[in-house]
């Protein structure tokens, strides 16, 4: 019998819908405002955190400037990336620019941790150190900066479901506006109380949240650019589905993956040795899949098994 392949590919590259029921593109360009209102809102902060830390000779204050140094550096890559991924592809970028997001939201978790562990590093230091802090300017740039890291958190969070990238910058947009909260209340201890190991203290807590939103960053972009399957995706759930389809008597070399966020890629191999009914096969293959949230279908129809010619593929 002759081998008969057919390959499906199913080429939808946009994003899936965000949860608040904006469309793609829509959710883009709403993306993209925030996410340059909110670079405009960090400098201000940049600036004021800086100055005021220099002058009250507080850690709190000038963790946090370093820490919004960061965020302004995030935000900006987040902006770069965010126009980046509509360019259109290549002949050698096939998927043009999406993986950059995911590179972006990579870059914005790993940066959050080193900056973490500086703050741990400099709070220790003032616990075994006291320092002087002028507790009144202290207070006053922190409630600003909370402010202000308010309205940038309220303009990231209608918009942040939709993409790794934008994510990765609302995290460190609300780190800042926890790190304010903690320094305002040490400025108000240290201002009527006198007790200076408020200011690493309220660094130290900061610190915590600040890790924990990290760190679950950088490990969604690490499963995306090393190909997991998608958490939400069980690749023994996708097996059943297309396996149930009539015709199909098995199916191997199975693989789903990220390629960006709100973005499922699959392929596999099956074997349906019909080959009048393969048209059928793949329409059904590519509906079933649409509805586990699966875009890009790529099947490889196979009237008989090759195993001598597919000793290198999975199971």
């Amino acid at each position: 019998m002759a081998h008969s392949h057919s390959h499906s590919h199913s080429h939808d590259h946009a994003h899936g819908s965000p949860s608040h029921g904006l469309g793609a593109a829509q959710h883009t360009a709403a993306s993209t405002r925030a996410l340059a209102w909110s670079l405009g809102l960090t400098a201000v902060i940049l600036v004021a955190e800086g100055l005021g830390g220099w002058l009250s000779n507080s850690l709190a204050l000038l963790a946090d400037a370093g820490h919004v140094l960061t965020d302004a550096g995030a935000l900006g890559l987040s902006l770069f990336v965010a126009w980046l991924a509509r360019q259109p592809g290549s002949a050698a970028k096939t998927y043009g620019y999406l993986r950059w997001e995911i590179l972006a939201a990579l870059i914005n978790g790993a940066t959050l941790l080193v900056i973490s562990v500086w703050i741990v590093i400099e709070a220790v230091i003032r616990f075994k150190r006291p320092e002087p802090v002028a507790g009144g300017i202290m207070l006053s740039v922190a409630a600003l900066g909370f402010l202000i890291n308010g309205v940038a958190v309220w303009l990231l969070h209608g918009v942040r479901d939709g993409s790794l990238n934008v994510r990765g910058a609302y995290l460190h947009v609300l780190g800042d506006m926890l790190a304010s909260g903690g320094t305002v209340v040490a400025a108000v201890i240290i201002r009527y109380t006198g007790w200076l190991h408020a200011d690493p203290i309220a660094s130290l807590l900061t610190t915590v949240l600040i890790i924990a939103g990290a760190w679950t960053l950088v490990r969604e972009s690490v499963d995306v650019l090393l190909e997991a399957a998608p958490p939400h995706i069980a690749l023994d759930a996708v097996r059943e589905r297309l396996e149930s389809i009539p015709g199909v008597e098995s199916i191997h070399d199975l693989h789903v993956w990220t390629v960006t966020s709100g973005m499922v890629a699959m392929s596999a191999h099956a074997i349906c040795r019909n080959a009048g009914n393969h048209q059928e096969v793949l329409e059904q293959a590519h509906d079933r899949l649409l509805a586990m949230g699966i875009q890009h279908v790529t099947i490889q129809l196979e009237c008989e098994a090759m195993p001598e010619r597919e000793l290198h593929l999975h199971p």
